[in-house]
């Protein structure tokens, strides 16, 4: 597998946050968010064997990992990886952005997946079959530009019955502001979590590794 780092801190966003976590983090994506933080990942990467990164992954004290990129569905290998995590007893996240194929994952992983607003500049890749295989483990993830991305949102909530479905996280690009977000999310009884990237509370935002 191609990976750009593994690294240990806590986890930012999810319901997972502020939790010891595990990332692997690899190399390539196929989409370009207009907001996008992470685009180191979108080249360069070290190749890795499995062995390799299971050793990296146990080398650290939690039993917590998110499979993150890029884009990891874009590794062939990434199935196996978190089979081989699950097996060992680990608790195996996948941030994806929900324009990849989601129904081979083993049900085990909790899928924190992107649905991408139109603000993002790639809503119409989003694949919509994909929700038709969100658990209630699983969390669905809005990153919101501006007003009008959460009538988006919240529209998309509502058609799909997504609060009945799996868990709602909403949440701002980072520096945009907040508070008129979280006041349309009270006004319309939203049943969804407002989150923060809390990572970049602790440490510089554009530090890497964290």
């Amino acid at each position: 597998m191609r990976i750009t780092e593994i690294f240990f801190s806590i986890q930012g966003e999810s319901s997972f946050a502020g939790l010891p976590c595990t990332f692997v983090r690899t190399t390539g994506c196929d989409l370009r968010c207009s907001w996008c933080d992470s685009e180191y990942t979108f080249t360069g990467g070290t190749e890795m064997s499995l062995p390799e990164i299971m050793e990296r992954v146990r080398s650290y004290p939690t039993r917590l990992v998110e499979l993150t990129g890029g884009e990891p569905l874009l590794q062939r290998e990434i199935h196996q990886l978190a089979g081989w995590l699950l097996d060992e007893g680990f608790q195996v996240l996948i941030e994806t952005g929900g324009h990849r194929d989601v129904s081979q994952l083993d049900p085990r992983v909790i899928k924190v997946m992107d649905l991408k607003c139109p603000g993002s500049g790639e809503a119409m890749k989003n694949r919509w079959e994909n929700l038709s295989y969100l658990t209630p483990q699983d969390e669905i993830k809005f990153v919101l530009a501006d007003v009008a991305d959460y009538h988006w949102a919240r529209e998309v909530i509502r058609e799909y019955q997504l609060e009945t479905r799996c868990r709602i996280l909403l949440s701002t690009v980072f520096g945009v502001e907040r508070r008129p977000i979280v006041e349309h999310m009270l006004a319309d009884g939203l049943q969804a979590r407002f989150q923060v990237q809390l990572h970049k509370l602790v440490w510089p935002a554009d530090m890497k590794g964290v």
